[in-house]
């Protein structure tokens, strides 16, 4: 499923504080998009690194493969989620 967060209400917090431009930790482009949207300005994606183990392979290759996060997970392949790498 999509992710369907809207971030008007934080963008909008973030403007009436002041903040229009900022770094922002995430590895989610849709998120950086959808701030952008809202005129906010990303100076700097910094990005979430979680090392892949046994227990959480799975979901961070969904999040690579199908949601197109940005991570970095060399032995991973985006072919079939029941055989991945």
């Amino acid at each position: 499923a999509p992710d369907l967060r809207d971030y008007g209400v934080g963008a909008k917090i973030l403007v009436d504080l002041g903040i229009k431009r900022f770094r922002l930790m995430t590895n989610n482009p849709v998120k950086i998009t959808g701030l952008r949207g809202y005129g906010l300005e990303i100076s700097e994606r910094v990005p979430i690194e979680i090392p892949a183990n046994q227990f959480n392979e799975k979901y961070m290759n969904t999040k690579m493969c199908k949601m197109g996060h940005m991570l970095h997970m060399p032995d991973s392949v985006c072919i079939d989620h029941k055989e991945h790498k």
